[in-house]
């Protein structure tokens, strides 16, 4: 039988399957889930029309269906299947993790399946495979097994634009560019000017938050640390924060403050991005969107005309190319503070001939040593 405690965890039984309303893409044939597994082997997800029963079984659906089973074979191989076909039959590819659970995230988009590791999507891809002829119809997911339980937690169903193709691309062709110049230039140049927290606006390195932001639940990855050092911004248990009555120009504005110290709005914007602010307690910017909005009263033609407004913390210009987090509205007593306590903490080093065990935070880590990033 399927075990639900609380809605966060399933233990589906052998040859069964679970199935919920709420794990169903916004759009047919386009979507991602993120979940953690326990399991010796066989972690089976299915993807179709229509929410299946708990006894379902893929090799018994006539339906259109995709399955993708990590772990089969005794926990040797990755396989996918369309309509009951193997098409993938991968070895040592998304392997469970045996005595504990572990992170995985497939997303489907017009039949490109992608498989990947970790807590968070689009990071760690291990497996892609295009479908030549796609079923635009799946929808719903189903989280199943073979001959053994099968546990699974923390369960995301997230929406899939082409962004998210567009930025594997990119990230792609960056990484073979830059092969590409180091075989043929030798030592590659270094421009330490160039590297800092900007490079981390909006991108799925390292994040570890996703804000679901406008009617349109547009994904903006974020880093928990980063935010939490600037202002007050309250993390739930789940990775996809909703912010649905936020339009996206006015929380960009609100990221790019905070990752660059700078940011540059429309007039209209300022009390959109001053509501805001003072929601997630930015305090500096709340303070300079009042500052130029009390401008903009005395001099009410210059509000119309609709010009754009450049907001900079206290003096960015001075403060910019140096060491982090000089020149951000970025608290210093709160990274120790997290530091010290080990919130948000995303990784560990340990110091095994002293025994000493260090919990720090990737993305700070990653601000100080390029090499370790990547």
């Amino acid at each position: 039988m399927v075990d639900m405690k609380e809605q966060k965890f399933l233990t589906v039984a052998p040859f069964e399957c679970a199935w919920q309303e709420e794990f169903k893409f916004k759009e047919a044939g386009r979507g991602c889930v993120a979940f953690e597994a326990f399991a010796r082997n066989d972690v089976t997800v299915v993807f179709r029309e229509h929410v299946g029963s708990q006894h379902y079984h893929y090799k018994t659906d006539s339906s259109p269906h995709y399955t993708v089973i990590l772990g089969s074979h005794r926990n040797r191989r990755l396989k996918i299947e369309v309509n009951g076909k193997t098409v993938v039959d991968e070895e040592g590819v998304g392997l469970c993790s045996l005595g504990t659970f572990q992170s995985f995230w497939i997303s489907i988009y017009d039949g490109l399946i992608c498989v990947g590791e970790g807590r968070y999507p689009f990071q760690n891809v291990v497996f892609q495979w295009l479908d030549s002829d796609p079923i635009h119809s799946v929808q719903y997911v189903g989280l199943s097994s073979w001959d053994k339980h099968v546990g699974y937690r923390n369960v995301n169903v997230l929406p899939l634009t082409q962004n998210h193709i567009s930025l594997w691309k990119q990230l792609d062709m960056r990484a073979y560019n830059e092969e590409e110049e180091n075989e043929e230039g030798g030592e590659a140049v270094s421009d330490d000017e160039k590297w800092g927290l900007a490079n981390f606006l909006e991108s799925w390195e390292l994040s570890d938050v996703v804000f679901m932001v406008g009617k349109e639940e547009r994904p903006v990855p974020a880093h928990k640390i980063i935010l939490a050092a600037a202002g007050n911004f309250q993390f739930g248990p789940a990775d996809a924060i909703q912010l649905t009555e936020v339009c996206y120009p006015t929380f960009h504005a609100l990221l790019q403050y905070i990752y660059t110290g700078q940011t540059t709005v429309s007039a209209s914007q300022l009390s959109l991005l001053k509501e805001l602010s003072l929601n997630f307690e930015v305090t500096p910017l709340a303070k300079q969107c009042e500052e130029c909005i009390e401008r903009f009263k005395l001099n009410k033609r210059l509000f119309d005309s609709g010009q754009n407004v450049e907001i900079c913390y206290l003096n960015w210009q001075s403060f910019h190319s140096t060491m982090f987090p000089c020149g951000l509205p970025i608290s210093s007593g709160r990274l120790k503070q997290y530091f010290s306590s080990a919130d948000y903490s995303d990784v560990q080093i340990r110091l095994e001939d002293y025994g000493f065990v260090f919990h720090s935070h990737k993305i700070i880590i990653s601000l100080w040593s390029v090499p370790f990033m990547k």
